[in-house]
């Protein structure tokens, strides 16, 4: 008998059983690329807010090296919730009625779906969905990293838009090799489709940068009690290094026609931010866990291609008095600090290790 079944389902089980944990079986392309360092987060030259306190038994986990504690993932959903928390499981949240779910049921383990190979992040927001010039259809919007892509309406009243989604922006364009034995149909049906990507309205690039804090203090007191205090400092620090922070839908057609996808013009794309607390990413221990995602057409001071467009940047162990540092360090001037460091991501979907 074959042994490629077999061998087939190990890798299968192994890499399934993985997605939960904060330190994966590689499934997509990890490199150790050279990007630009500074060892420590530089000390704060203004007022910042206090570190919060823990309860007994929460503390953070200030000797583990943090190089290397990332998710492995080929794409991250970020579902637009306008919520602070959820239920520990997100898929649970409103009795399971809700687009992680959905999401979950298709590309999650034992979904139609679901690759082990291809492993989609999903995680639900604070970000308000957009507001449709029909209001009477409830929609949810989503960001998609590091393909920064930002999908306004996806109607809630059927599973088409959710499928259309998948299939058109979240399978993989091309299958990893281990799945060379599956039939000609799952090859098939585990393969991007772009036309679908023609039934989801009011598609555009994203151009602000996003930071995400996780904030899901139903799955981990630390969480919970760090994302809102570093969600304000960020707020706060911000605009004092030129970036405006953006709040509210990123469209709202009740008061005005969403901008066509690639119709900015101008020779300068103004620094806009948006901040936003997160789900379960992972690494509880290392709160506050912080990823910054900065959009591919950023540039530096300079007026330059930024050192980091394009990429995430997953940082650990943050602390208000950080926040600056990391706005300075990595936001301003491309750098990685290393004491924080777990990961990154760029738009090939490559892992990043220093």
């Amino acid at each position: 008998m074959s042994l490629r079944p077999l061998v087939r389902a190990a890798w299968w089980r192994c890499a399934a059983s993985s997605r939960t944990a904060t330190h994966t079986i590689p499934l997509v392309r990890i490199t150790s690329r050279t990007l630009n360092t500074v060892p420590k987060c530089p000390e704060p030259t203004c007022d910042c807010a206090d570190t919060p306190s823990l309860p007994e038994g929460q503390e953070i986990d200030k000797k583990a090296n943090l190089n290397g504690l990332i998710a492995s993932y080929a794409q991250q959903v970020l579902i637009c919730t306008g919520k602070t928390d959820w239920a520990s499981r997100i898929e649970e949240d409103n009795s399971g009625d809700n687009l992680a779910a959905d999401l979950k049921e298709l590309i999650g383990r034992g979904g139609v779906y679901s690759d082990p190979f291809h492993n989609i992040s999903v995680v639900n927001s604070s970000f308000p969905s957009a507001i449709s010039r029909r209001p009477e259809v409830q929609t949810t919007s989503v960001y998609l990293v590091p393909s920064f892509k930002y999908i306004p309406f996806l109607p809630r009243v059927s599973f088409d838009s959710v499928e259309a989604l998948v299939k058109g922006y979240l399978l993989p364009e091309k299958l990893h090799p281990m799945n060379e034995g599956l039939s000609p149909i799952h090859k098939d049906r585990l393969s991007r489709k772009e036309a679908y990507q023609q039934l989801l309205y009011g598609v555009r690039d994203v151009e602000d940068i996003l930071v995400l804090i996780c904030g899901h203090g139903q799955r981990d007191s630390r969480c919970g009690i760090y994302g809102p205090v570093l969600q304000d400092e960020f707020e706060k620090q911000l605009p004092r290094a030129g970036i405006d922070v953006l709040h509210g839908p990123a469209i709202d057609e009740s008061v005005s026609a969403p901008p066509l996808p690639g119709s900015t013009t101008g020779t300068e794309i103004p620094r806009t931010a948006r901040v936003g607390q997160i789900s379960h990413i992972g690494g509880h221990k290392f709160a506050g866990n912080v990823i910054v995602y900065l959009p591919p057409a950023l540039k530096n001071n300079a007026g330059n291609p930024h050192p980091l467009a394009g990429h995430g940047i997953w940082y650990g162990r943050i602390e208000p008095k950080h926040v600056e540092g990391v706005i300075k360090e990595t936001i301003v001037n491309g750098n990685v600090i290393m004491d924080h460091f777990r990961g990154g991501i760029n738009q090939n979907s490559e892992l990043l290790r220093l």
